[in-house]
């Protein structure tokens, strides 16, 4: 098919079918931006109502780049992927000081801020800029993988480079911004996963994966690595109506999100057991009791399992001393703390937080 009559099929759909969705209303590189940060990773339904709150609490770039860390992890709080929040606080204050507020609109010039990828660099150069450079995501990947019949794994190097060079030379000069957004509406709403619209196709009649019944078997993808499983026993130590907490540091999962005490272990064990294991916490139930033990909890990520429960231990009195890492909180900074859904999960389901 001839990429003039793909692009004119394309947007013709597009401008007919698409959803009315808010950043489809402006062409504020900001709010674009905004909206595809966030919608990385995250369906569009689950992330509306986190965009709404960010332009609620950050309309400009500015106000964004000068909130606390804190404050951007919390509102973040729920859609996993936490480097993509902070990547976002790093991108805004690099666009507010060092481009006095105005996001760049060139593809190549897009690509030199925190967290803006390929695909995010596309998305605000052709909708922003007009700039025709093609996105390429999973609902790209699926369409031309089907229309075409390319049976190249989307998830290899070469796989990519065929994919985004095809892309880019369907492609128009004019209207860019509704081509893209039309492939990924199209691969959303119309020529999904499962069960595609094959009869109702605007591309019924050129699509290669439809005329051979390739639907299922396109794209083609590489088998992922094997998913880790942990194990983590957590101890929520409180006193009067404070809780025990610390920052996760380092390079693993939710780096800089606020957790209870924590013991990891390699295998199943009882969190209770464990107490007698750990020398101070041994020396908390002189000072208190434990008064509940949770049900192991499963909290799935893309690469791992957690598997976790969580001890209760209720003070009498505060500890002379104990680890620099935990701080107690009242109740009010608990709630206000960015926190992993695993922990909210726990505080919620023991009725420390309502």
């Amino acid at each position: 098919m001839e990429a003039r009559q793909f692009a004119k099929k394309l947007i013709g759909w597009y401008r007919q079918h698409q959803r009315p969705l808010p950043w489809r209303e402006t062409k504020d590189p900001y709010h674009i931006w905004l909206s595809e940060i966030i919608l990385q990773q995250t369906r569009v339904q689950q992330g509306l109502p986190y965009y709404e709150k960010f332009i609620g609490e950050f309309p400009t770039v500015h106000d964004l780049a000068r909130a606390p860390e804190q404050k951007v992890l919390r509102l973040w709080q729920g859609l996993g992927y936490y480097t993509r929040a902070r990547n976002l606080h790093a991108c805004a204050r690099k666009v507010a000081h060092e481009f006095g507020g105005s996001f760049p609109l060139v593809y190549a010039d897009l690509l030199t801020l925190p967290g803006i990828g390929d695909y995010t660099a596309a998305a605000i150069a052709s909708i922003a800029g007009n700039e025709p450079v093609a996105v390429v995501d999973g609902n790209v990947f699926r369409v031309l993988s089907r229309v075409f019949g390319i049976d190249t794994p989307i998830n290899s190097t070469e796989g990519k480079k065929a994919f985004t060079k095809l892309a880019n030379q369907l492609i128009p000069e004019s209207n860019p911004d509704d081509f893209n957004q039309g492939m990924m509406e199209f691969g959303a709403l119309h020529c999904t996963p499962r069960n595609p619209s094959c009869v109702t196709c605007i591309f019924n009649k050129e699509c290669i994966a439809r005329s051979r019944g390739l639907q299922a078997d396109l794209p083609v993808k590489l088998k992922a690595t094997r998913n880790r499983t942990r194990y983590f026993s957590y101890y929520i130590i409180k006193q009067g109506n404070s809780l025990m907490m610390q920052a996760r540091t380092g390079k693993d999962i939710w780096s800089g999100l606020y957790e209870f005490y924590l013991l990891e272990q390699k295998r199943v064990r009882k969190p209770e057991n464990l107490l007698q294991e750990d020398d101070w916490l041994r020396s908390l139930l002189r000072l208190g009791e434990v008064s509940r033990v949770t049900k192991p909890y499963r909290h799935v990520l893309s690469h791992q399992t957690i598997i976790s429960r969580a001890v209760v231990i209720e003070l009498k009195k505060k500890p002379a001393s104990y680890p620099e890492t935990l701080q107690f909180y009242s109740m009010k900074k608990v709630h206000d703390l960015p926190k992993p859904v695993l922990i909210s999960r726990f505080l919620y389901d023991l009725h420390l937080l309502s």
